[in-house]
């Protein structure tokens, strides 16, 4: 059944419905009804936007590869036990031709082609999926202004990201540990005093082996804090 024959059969049912709505006398019946009503318009008026943008295609074969291509950055992503979803924002992308909306898989990439969409082509390239993904039982769904990439995941292992890439970026972004965080503040102290010693002139040298001696002394007595300081 063509778009033209489709669209004759929804006005039908409208017509119906509007001859029901006028005879129906209880509330619940016409709201019920009313509802029908809205579904049945809506979708006359997209199938009616479909018609008109085949027929510009058919007068003009070559519009759509005269459109250029705008690339697609944003999207939001998510995922189940089985599938990573991505949701791609598109204005008016359920009003176009399903054909129109072509997503090609492989096990580590995807990428999203939505053609004469206002007059342009939208591209998305999704390349280095952190995890392969089962081609085969990949899928699109055309939503309300939104196109929703399903990834079939090949094992039920949660993706940390989305791709390797970003699992590099937020690798390389943790905090560094220091493996001197943890050592004894003594050693630190040692480290200083004996570079100050090694670079130090004379008089440095004297004044450090002048308190290494007195903290020897208080050490003996009991009362010395600084400890092995005796290697210079």
């Amino acid at each position: 059944m063509d778009l033209s024959e489709q669209i004759n059969q929804l006005e039908t049912d409208l017509l119906e419905i509007r001859s029901f709505l006028e005879k129906s006398k209880r509330t619940r019946v016409q709201d019920v009804l009313k509802l029908e009503q809205k579904k049945i318009e809506k979708e006359i008026s997209v199938k009616r936007h479909q018609r008109e943008q085949l027929a510009k295609r058919e007068a003009d074969p070559t519009s759509a590869s005269k459109a250029y291509t705008v690339k697609i950055n944003n999207y939001g992503w998510d995922q189940s036990e089985n599938f990573v979803k991505i949701y791609i924002t598109l204005n008016g992308v359920h009003k176009i031709a399903p054909e129109n909306v072509k997503v090609t898989f492989t096990e580590r990439s995807f990428i999203l082609l939505v053609t004469d969409l206002d007059g342009k082509n939208h591209q998305m390239t999704i390349n280095n999926l952190l995890n392969p993904v089962n081609v085969q039982d990949s899928s699109k769904k055309i939503k309300s202004d939104m196109v929703l990439v399903m990834c079939k995941k090949k094992t039920t292992k949660k993706w940390e990201c989305l791709t390797q890439v970003q699992k590099q970026i937020k690798e390389k972004d943790k905090p560094s540990v220091n493996p001197e965080e943890n050592a004894d503040p003594s050693d630190g102290l040692m480290s200083m005093l004996k570079k100050m010693y090694s670079d130090g002139d004379d008089e440095m040298k004297r004044t450090i082996n002048k308190a290494w001696s007195e903290s020897q002394d208080k050490k003996a007595k009991g009362d010395g804090d600084i400890n092995n300081m005796g290697m210079f």
